[in-house]
């Protein structure tokens, strides 16, 4: 008893391995199951598993205790499998589930997103008799919210004789998770009503509301009421604040809350940093997290997804692997969120074999995970490949959501497949009765367009239940161009006009239709248009790193030092794509130029620059990865592939709408983008 006493006071896993020798000392491990209960659990709970596990596995007797609280060790650190197989082997050996073997039962399904599996769970605990109490059930709708499963949710709730304040935070987490804000207002002010401890009251979940839809307003209502009961500076509180500020875009705001902070934890540094990741200032959340880790505070897997998302959007594949170490060395590779974070930067940095190879390596998957190899193979132009991905997620029990339909249809896009994606649109909508958004549309207007099917066009359209978008329409645009459809270009850019948009593209495409068809009278009165309107086209530049550097260009850029080595590199290749038949493209250069300077301009655009600089500057043999900010243009992208087929390397661009990844002459795209 005085043994199990002292395990049992809240200290530290240092102090916890100290009095584990004691008991071996006295033989307590072998004769009494409740001291093992004890250390086993204590290990669990500082997240030393593996010694918990090592006391398992030497205990001589096992109860229900015993399996409960290795379940719950497993289930909180992620290891699901584990966990799912300590409760088969509990049942095998005829022991009693108690409300604990349910809630780390529900954890492992939540954290798995299996369906199946929590249904199961519901089913026994209907069936035993002795845990119908409100703590089952509030672990019941925190799996079901976590599922999206918002009508079982609901039905559980209202079915529920007894609630809690933990039951109706559960129901407003759902709901503001799942974006549904007059539901979670709703309840919010049902709470008021019951009298409720307003202390206890859901702040963060209704902040959480504020921020995902956003809406300021709410959230500066939410503070007011903070500030008035003191909560404004309490961990939870505070940490929400910061997020909702970030999410509305008021960066100062939540700046100045995490500057007020007395006592910073992690969440509060992961709370800014996934601010300044949000709002695309990138290499503020790059200092920040260097701060963080200057002031003493280690990174947690939050820390780690935003970070790692940082590096892949700033295209730093040196740090991406840093991280990756990091992760490593942390301990936190082993959590779904870490690794889907890295999986993802591979594959935004042009990593995809380095993508796949950790997405085969994750010892847990979670629809996260599915979704984001399935985007990568969607960027890379490989539609096969992400379908083929696509249904092993559903052959592994895993159910495909709004974003896994949105990743199909793009790759379905990029690779012009209409039949695929209008069947995928269809299966969305039939089969799982998941409402489109605007992103399934464009997609399949995209497609449709591309493939020249505009009658199909008109017909999405005249069904989508969206106002115009300029998303979409600049879809329509760009097939019109690859058509040479006039009449709709000429629809679809006065669409764009009147929408009152600052970018110039819609009137350098509608031009650029007219001038190859010879009316340069109409390509001009297009571009006076533009210019009386103040727009100018968007510069195109591109960058690359190079010793974990990056190094800016735009087209013919003279600022570098390296200019004239670089300018030399491209001469040498020219010469080299001359003798294997290289023929300029001059339709992709400056119009109602002459020939000689249509030439000059294309030979020094900013990709080219690019990847000379990396030719010159990085080992032979070593792939070059280059990011630029437009599409690239028919004649680059011909010659690169003659270029990676000269210098023997793989060259990887990612331009504005997806990979092209060069090698031996021949483009991953196909030639269709």
């Amino acid at each position: 008893v005085t043994v199990s006493t002292v395990l049992n006071v809240p200290a530290s896993g240092t102090v916890t391995a100290s009095l584990h020798p004691f008991t071996v000392k006295l033989g307590l491990l072998r004769s009494s199951v409740v001291v093992c209960n004890t250390l086993l659990d204590a290990y669990c709970k500082h997240g030393l598993l593996a010694a918990g596990m090592r006391v398992f596995q030497e205990m001589p007797h096992r109860d229900s205790v015993t399996y409960n609280a290795m379940m719950m060790g497993c289930s909180k650190e992620g290891l699901h499998r584990e966990a799912l197989g300590l409760f088969t082997d509990m049942r095998r050996a005829g022991l009693d589930a108690s409300q604990f073997t349910f809630s780390s039962m529900l954890t492992v399904a939540t954290g798995m997103g299996d369906l199946h599996l929590g249904r199961q769970v519901h089913g026994l605990v209907a069936r035993a008799t002795s845990v119908h109490n409100v703590f089952v059930k509030n672990s019941l709708l925190d799996f079901y919210s976590k599922c999206d499963c918002l009508a079982e949710m609901e039905k559980l709730f209202d079915e529920m004789p007894e609630r809690d304040n933990v039951s109706y935070n559960v129901m407003i987490s759902g709901y503001a998770w799942n974006r549904c804000a007059s539901r979670a207002l709703r309840l919010f002010r049902e709470m008021q009503i019951l009298c409720f401890d307003r202390q206890a009251l859901p702040y963060a979940s209704l902040l959480s509301v504020a921020g995902s839809l956003p809406h300021i307003g709410i959230g500066k209502q939410i503070h007011a009421q903070l500030v008035l009961l003191g909560l404004s500076s309490e961990d939870l509180a505070g940490n929400a604040l910061i997020d909702m500020y970030s999410k509305c875009g008021m960066l100062d705001a939540a700046k100045t809350n995490f500057l007020n902070k007395n006592d910073k934890t992690g969440v509060s540094w992961t709370a800014m940093i996934t601010g300044y990741v949000q709002n695309g200032q990138l290499e503020e959340a790059l200092r920040l997290f260097c701060d963080m880790r200057r002031a003493g505070l280690s990174p947690d897997r939050a820390t780690f997804s935003s970070i790692i998302k940082a590096s892949s959007s700033l295209a730093m594949i040196g740090l991406g692997r840093q991280l990756h170490s990091y992760t490593i060395r942390s301990g936190h590779i082993s959590s779904v969120f870490s690794g889907s974070a890295l999986l993802d930067m591979y594959a935004k940095c042009g990593c995809l074999d380095e993508a796949l190879q950790t997405f085969d390596e994750m010892p847990e998957r979670n629809s996260i995970s599915w979704n984001a190899v399935i985007s990568a193979y969607a960027h890379y132009g490989q539609a096969k490949n992400a379908i083929k991905v696509f249904e092993g997620m559903l052959h592994y029990g895993f159910k495909p959501d709004s974003v896994t339909f949105l990743s199909v249809l793009s790759a379905c896009s990029h690779n012009g497949l209409a039949e695929e994606c209008m069947k995928y649109f269809e299966l969305m909508e039939d089969e799982y009765g998941i409402s489109p958004w605007k992103g399934h549309y464009a997609c399949v207007i995209d497609t449709l367009g591309r493939v020249g099917r505009f009658d199909k066009v008109q017909k999405m359209l005249s069904v989508m239940p969206f106002e115009d978008d300029p998303i979409i329409w600049s879809s329509i645009l760009h097939s019109c161009r690859i058509h040479g459809n006039q009449d709709l270009a000429r629809v679809a850019a006065e669409k764009l006009f009147s929408m009152g948009s600052t970018d110039a593209t819609p009137y350098v495409i509608l031009s650029n239709i007219y001038a190859k068809a010879g009316k340069w009278e109409d390509a001009a009165r297009v571009k006076k248009i533009m210019r009386n309107r103040g727009l100018r086209k968007e510069s195109g530049y591109s960058w690359v790193e190079v010793k974990q550097k990056i190094y800016s260009f735009s087209s013919n850029d003279q600022t570098n030092p390296m200019i004239s080595e670089m300018k030399e590199e491209l001469e040498r290749l020219y010469k080299e794509m001359d003798k294997q038949g290289y023929k300029p493209d001059t339709s992709c250069a400056l119009h109602q130029v002459d020939d000689d300077l249509k030439l000059e301009s294309l030979k020094y655009h900013s990709e080219r620059l690019a990847i000379a600089f990396a030719l010159i500057n990085t080992p032979l043999g070593r792939p070059i990865r280059v990011m630029k900010n437009l599409s690239a243009c028919l004649d680059c992208h011909a010659a690169i592939k003659m270029m990676s087929k000269i210098v023997n390397r793989d060259i990887i661009v990612r331009d504005s709408s997806r990979f092209h990844h060069f090698k031996d002459g021949v483009c991953s795209c196909g030639d269709y983008w």
